[in-house]
């Protein structure tokens, strides 16, 4: 994941829920091009962003058991609003089906109390050894990195849920709740 479209993950339900966050600072270098007069985030990155949280949710709910979950289908995507420099986006997605290494999930995004975009999105968990044979031995580091990433992304949602509560717990962040 090259480009990080989330700035933290705030609730986490394995198997069922994700919300996550991404603040729109002004510095990012797209918003010179998107628009000059008027910056605003690309409708491609918030979809982007609802895909993340998505891929962060499978990752979650199967232990990372594959390092690769990529985009299948995103469906019925629907832009509603702006998302603008200072505001929030907040995505949320919600697993609807899973059979075997396919996910279904509705997505939405929401800033400044408005539903800026949402979709239904699939997702397909990659079994390494069935794409790329020969880059199996690279399977431990890729989950390593994956989870080093989740671990950024959750530091605060972590940092407050004592050691005993089981993952079927809501864990949330005091910044869910903005």
């Amino acid at each position: 994941m090259r480009f990080r479209m989330l700035d933290r993950i705030t609730q986490l339900v394995p198997g069922e829920r994700i919300v996550a966050e991404r603040k729109l600072t002004g510095r990012e270098d797209y918003l010179a091009d998107h628009f000059p007069l008027f910056p605003v985030m690309p409708g491609v990155l918030m979809l982007e962003a609802m895909y993340q949280a998505a891929s962060w949710l499978v990752r979650a709910t199967d232990d990372f058991a594959h390092s690769i979950v990529r985009l299948k289908e995103a469906r019925n995507v629907k832009y509603s609003d702006f998302v603008q420099p200072g505001q929030v986006l907040v995505v949320s997605a919600e697993i609807k089906k899973r059979e075997g290494l396919i996910t279904s999930l509705i997505a939405q995004g929401v800033s400044h109390n408005a539903t800026t975009v949402s979709a239904r999105l699939v997702l397909e968990s990659v079994v390494v050894a069935d794409l790329a044979p020969s880059r199996m031995v690279l399977e431990p580091w890729s989950r390593k990195q994956m989870r080093d990433k989740f671990d950024e992304l959750t530091a605060d949602l972590y940092r407050r849920v004592p050691a005993n509560v089981g993952s079927t717990i809501i864990r949330e962040s005091p910044l869910a709740t903005r």
